[in-house]
């Protein structure tokens, strides 16, 4: 019944939340905890106080709670260390012991533990306790540092037995300088045959991927304190065959001092050509179509190496080929061919292998994109030097007819020359001549040959075909030969003839004096006539010529001939056609357009020129009227300081006197001006527009200065007591150098109204009423 009651006991229920929506105050964790500290809910209470009355009690004490530490904190390294001094400090060394095998066991990578363990036992006398600290120590594999200690500790009691054919530390630690050191620790003690061991099982243990340099400088050096000479060079070849160069500096330093130190002139060529070679070696690797680096290689192999390394070389370099067809990449590239022949040739003295390099390389070569007349000579020159010349003849052939080129064609027939083959050298010739016809230099070697041939007549017929040609390179040459052709066969009509057809085609200055130089030479009784007619012709014909310096200079080659072989009346003949350098000024333009400024240079007027004679006039003028308005300026001056000075009245009479010869002058100017105005219309029309509107304003001026005149005249002449005019003749123009400037003519134009001015105040001034004086400056205004 009352397990059924028991059974039957309800389980309470649990209310349920119908609210569960978030409370409005949240409460974290954190507020939690800080009301707990704030409330002190988990004070504890404090520790009952203990007091301590001796010594003993304050030790036991102490022990306690280092004790306790260590099991709160055993990887407290400090803690350790304290512990332990503290048991050594009160000389209870087993129990420094104990704790120092509890911590290398509890701590066995602190290295300070077993530094300080093995220390203690070798401070105690205690060998072969600290012996087997460093045995315990090494299982645990330590750092390079620990080996050398316990190194150093055999070495300090001379156990040196227990090192020997020890190997730990390099199985350990397998770097190069730990091995160096195992090798010299041997070799230190005496063991040569171990050292030699342990550097022949390092080399071994490195293989040839992880090989260093230093090893091997170390090795060699120590074969070298045992003079085994041959022993180290074979190292240090060993090693450079398999070291990469830039990691094998040193080793090569150090086989050079070997080598001068120990061996012989070859040897040290050997070291050098070694080191070369890798040099090479690594460029090629690195750029393989840089055929300079290729060049150097192959020297450097063919100086040193036997045949077969310096064919597999070449084969090396001549794979590279250029990986576009332009003969630009291909020009460095097609010499490792020739190279390569010339090699066979002259040095390996192979002909059949020679032929087969110069095949090779011809099939390679794209003809019909561009083609290396060099390999085809040299092609024809070796079948030449070997007595085959069938073959040379049909290589060349084969050449012309893929390929012909000017300079294919001029080797052939050089060849053929020197093998006396002179009408092979004309259908050579005719060839050449079909395919570049407007080459001048072929029709005058072709000549050449029929003239030294003693053909004149076929050299003649060449020559006239040449000229005959629609389009040539250098026509001035090809005339110039024929023209010579016919001066060395004495023929002096036919080269007056070809001198006249040549003018007929150009009016060269150079043509001219040449014409008249070969009249001069010729031994005949009227050669100064016939030469002295053709500089007149030519003067005549370069007067339409618009370069003015040719003229000049064909005057001046006139000049000397007649200076040499003419009278003074040639000769002041020429000297009067002879031009006048003048210096002017003209207008730039610059490529947009807009104003670039102005631009001196210097021009040639010819006095023989009708069209320029008023412009000489014009130039004569203006030299005159400078000078006259120079020296008015001065008389201005002269008067402003009579007038500041109030001496008018005693100046009168001077003034007069200078106003007369002012008045004179500018009648004379205003007469130049009339003549000037008359010959506008026959002005060059090459002179600059800027020019001739200028000229033009100045005849306008001058035209009405000459009315005034006209007019002062007659009031002249009815006045009895003015002196008469007296007209200063014009001043001849400089035989030197005159200088032509735009300014002069706008300077000649205020010149002529200053003149006008000027009279018209003498006429006031000698008049029935009369005015007051105006001086110049107001005269040109008014």
């Amino acid at each position: 019944m009352a397990s059924t009651a028991a059974g039957k006991q309800r389980i309470p229920k649990v209310a349920k939340v119908k609210n569960k929506a978030p409370a409005e105050v949240q409460i974290t964790a954190e507020q939690l905890l800080r009301e707990a500290k704030e409330r002190e809910l988990e004070l504890l209470p404090p520790p009952p106080k203990q007091k301590i009355t001796d010594e003993e009690e304050l030790n036991d004490y102490k022990l306690k709670k280092r004790k306790r530490a260590l099991d709160v904190d055993h990887r407290n390294i400090a803690l350790w260390l304290k512990y332990a001094e503290m048991e050594m400090k009160n000389r209870q060394v087993n129990h420094a012991r104990n704790i120092w095998d509890r911590a290398i066991t509890i701590l066995p990578r602190v290295n300070q533990f077993w530094y300080k363990y093995s220390y203690m036992e070798e401070m105690l006398g205690n060998i072969a306790g600290c012996r087997q600290v460093f045995e315990r120590w090494t299982e645990w594999e330590p750092e390079e540092q620990a080996w050398h200690s316990y190194i150093n500790f055999e070495l300090r009691y001379k156990e040196v037995d227990k090192l020997l054919n020890s190997s730990a530390l390099v199985i350990v630690h397998p770097d190069v300088k730990n091995w160096i050191k195992y090798a010299r620790f041997e070799e230190k003690h005496g063991y040569i045959a171990h050292g030699r061991k342990v550097f022949e099982r390092s080399v071994e243990f490195f293989g040839e991927e992880h090989v260093n340099e230093n090893l091997f400088v170390a090795f060699a050096r120590f074969e070298e304190k045992q003079k085994e000479f041959e022993r180290v060079r074979v190292i240090y070849k060993y090693a450079l065959d398999r070291i990469p160069k830039h990691q094998a500096q040193e080793l090569f330093k150090f086989y050079t001092v070997f080598e001068k130190k120990f061996g012989d002139r070859r040897g040290i060529e050997d070291v050098i050509v070694s080191k070369r070679r890798f040099q090479y070696e690594e460029e090629v690797k690195a750029s393989p179509h840089n055929y300079d680096a290729w060049f150097d290689y192959l020297r450097l192999v063919e100086s040193d190496a036997d045949p077969d390394t310096a064919r597999e070389v070449y084969e090396r370099a001549i794979a590279n080929i250029p990986p576009i067809q332009e003969k630009r990449h291909w020009r460095r590239y097609i010499y490792l061919w020739i190279n390569y022949a010339l090699y066979e040739e002259l040095e390996v003295k192979d002909p059949e292998r020679t032929r087969q390099v110069y095949q090779a390389c011809l099939d390679l070569i794209p003809h019909k994109k561009f083609t290396f007349a060099k390999i085809w000579l040299l092609y024809g020159q070796f079948e030449i030097r070997q007595k085959n010349l069938q073959a040379a003849r049909r290589g060349l052939g084969t050449a012309i007819g893929k390929c012909p080129k000017n300079k294919l064609f001029k080797g052939y027939i050089e060849l053929e020359l020197q093998l006396r083959e002179f009408d092979r050298c004309r259908k050579l010739y005719e060839k050449y001549l079909e395919f570049a016809p407007e080459n001048c230099t072929t029709w005058i070697k072709f000549s050449e040959l029929e003239t030294i041939l003693g053909d004149t007549e076929r050299a003649r017929a060449i020559f006239e075909l040449a000229i005959g040609q629609p389009r040539l390179d250098m026509p001035e040459v090809l005339w110039k030969s024929y023209i010579d052709f016919e001066i060395e066969q004495e023929e002096f009509d036919n080269t007056r003839g070809l001198y006249q057809r040549l003018l007929q085609r150009t009016q060269h200055v150079k043509v001219w004096i040449s014409y008249a130089q070969y009249e001069l030479s010729i031994d005949t009784s009227d050669r100064l006539q016939r030469c002295r007619g053709i500089f007149e012709e030519g003067n005549k014909g370069l007067r339409s010529c618009e370069e003015k310096e040719e003229r000049l200079m064909l005057l001046e080659s006139w000049k000397e001939f007649e200076q040499e072989f003419g009278s003074d009346t040639t000769r002041e003949r020429v000297k009067k056609l002879l031009p006048e350098k003048v210096k002017k000024r003209r207008k730039l333009t610059a490529e947009d357009g807009s104003d670039a400024g102005w631009e001196e240079y210097y021009d040639y007027i010819f006095p023989e020129d009708a069209a320029n004679q008023p412009n000489l006039k014009l130039l004569a003028m203006a030299k005159m009227w400078k000078r006259q308005q120079q020296e008015e300026d001065d008389e201005e001056e002269e008067d402003e300081e009579d007038e500041n000075n109030g001496g008018v009245d005693r100046g009168s009479g001077k003034e007069m006197e200078e106003d007369n010869r002012r008045v004179e002058r500018d009648g004379d100017e205003k007469m130049d001006g009339e003549e000037n105005g008359r010959g506008e219309g026959s002005r060059d029309k090459e002179m600059e527009e800027e020019d001739n509107r200028r000229v033009e304003r100045d005849g306008e001026e001058n035209g009405r200065g000459e009315r005034s005149r006209d007019k002062e005249m007659s009031e002249d002449s009815a006045s009895p007591s003015e002196n008469p005019m007296v007209s200063e003749p014009v001043p001849e123009k400089d035989s030197k150098e005159s200088t032509y400037d735009d300014s002069d003519d706008s300077d000649e134009s205020s010149s002529s109204s200053s003149s006008s001015g000027s009279s018209g105040s003498d006429r006031d001034k000698d008049g029935s009423e009369k005015q007051p004086r105006m001086s110049k400056k107001d005269s040109v205004n008014d």
